[in-house]
């Protein structure tokens, strides 16, 4: 069988995909990564082969230049560009940006591929769109451990869900695209969809009919990746004293002006512990010197040293908040935007971590909440139930054996 799997442009929209992908390919099926802009580089670096299907510009890129106001006004003739990607651009709506500008080449690479099956992330239209314009069945993947389409209020109609990103059927930009793609009213067919949320997150124990009367849920269990690495010899050893994870993402980096991640190894830099900063998109050369006890690993899967960690600290981001669960390492989560105050109340409501907003990140908060998480081990406790919850979940290769046996029944 031939299965493509669209995704969308972000680390964290794409790498939640790539183990179930590796569990088609080790079965023997056919798999495609179809991603644009800067994740192809990461999504080829998985082993997977990897089309890019908005080759044109670099969506990332151009959110970039609208989140400083210097986006272009309108497209020019013969750039190639759909009419309305500036626009998109200029006002922040990344999820409208890309099913707009990578539904009709998604498209294109699912019919020369000779696609069987479609896998798409719940966050994803332009592989829904995908899915319904090549009339193959559909396996729908949520990505996230915040939020699934199950819950209610998800995908409310007529507008966006600004901190899922999930656009309504009825959104001009769908529309828009069904009309001009000949696609008219199809919708994908599908055979299930997946929550990856264990069920202390809201996740599923069995098997679930869908609230709005569709296809089933089947749950499954969360497998972190985040790419390869030379692994130091250093990450294989649990330090003596408690080794912190500090990591701000991917994107945050990028938009701010490190003050607020200045603050934080200040205030780690005072505590009797190892601090690792996942990092490697901060100018660091306008922070000063590092505290002493703060090793800078650059970019390192957070997954090859999370097992030694006693407590990670972080944005809220979905794919680092489940690495931590899957590892049951205790959490104190620092939400800014998106989805991340949902990643933070989950945590929090399970017991497995505090929340502080990254707004208010200041000295004396930040180190009296990492001091309650090392010191009481109720939190500890939480997280590591947390994980062994997850580990009797449906594995992503127990899934592809399912869904293989249900479209052999079809």
């Amino acid at each position: 069988m031939r299965i493509l799997f669209p995704a969308a442009p972000g680390y964290g929209l794409l790498l939640p995909v790539i183990p179930l992908a590796w569990a088609a390919r080790a079965a023997g099926h056919e798999v495609l990564l179809a991603t644009t802009a800067y994740v192809t580089k990461a999504a080829a670096e998985s082993g997977l082969p990897t089309v890019d299907v908005f080759p044109t510009r670099d969506v990332g890129a151009d959110l970039l230049l609208g989140s400083k106001g210097q986006a272009p006004q309108t497209e020019e003739p013969g750039d190639g560009l759909p009419p309305g990607y500036w626009s998109l651009a200029g006002a922040m709506r990344p999820f409208d940006l890309f099913t707009l500008a990578m539904t009709e080449g998604t498209i294109e690479v699912g019919r020369d591929f000779g696609a069987d099956l479609v896998v798409y992330p719940s966050d994803h239209a332009a592989g829904m769109l995908a899915a319904a314009a090549l009339g193959v069945p559909a396996l729908e993947v949520g990505n996230r451990v915040s939020w699934s389409m199950r819950d209610d209020g998800v995908k409310a109609s007529g507008a966006q869900n600004h901190r899922t990103g999930v656009i309504p059927d009825n959104s001009p930009i769908i529309a828009g695209l069904r009309e001009r793609l000949g696609i008219g009213d199809r919708r994908p067919d599908l055979i299930a969809r997946i929550d990856p949320r264990p069920p202390s997150l809201g996740g599923l124990a069995t098997d679930a009919p869908d609230p709005a009367g569709g296809a089933e849920w089947w749950p499954m269990r969360y497998i972190p990746y985040n790419g390869g690495a030379l692994v130091p010899d250093w990450a294989l050893r649990r330090p003596q004293r408690p080794r912190i994870c500090l990591t701000l993402g991917t994107v945050i980096p990028l938009m701010s002006d490190g003050s607020k991640l200045s603050q934080l190894m200040q205030a780690l830099g005072e505590l009797d512990a190892e601090v690792v900063l996942a990092d490697h998109s901060t100018d660091f050369s306008a922070l000063g010197a590092l505290p002493e006890n703060v090793r800078l690993a650059g970019y390192l899967p957070l997954s090859a040293f999370l097992d030694t960690c006693s407590l990670i600290v972080h944005h809220g981001g979905s794919g680092t908040t489940a690495a931590a669960l899957h590892h049951g390492v205790p959490q104190l989560i620092l939400p800014e935007g998106a989805d991340n105050p949902l990643v933070a109340q989950r945590v929090v409501d399970c017991k497995a971590g505090l929340s502080l907003p990254f707004a208010d990140i200041e000295l004396t908060a930040v180190r009296e909440l990492v001091r309650r998480l090392l010191g009481e081990p109720a939190y500890a406790q939480a997280a590591r139930a947390v994980s062994e919850e997850m580990a009797t979940q449906p594995s992503p290769a127990s899934v592809i054996d399912r869904l293989v046996r249900q479209l052999a029944l079809r």
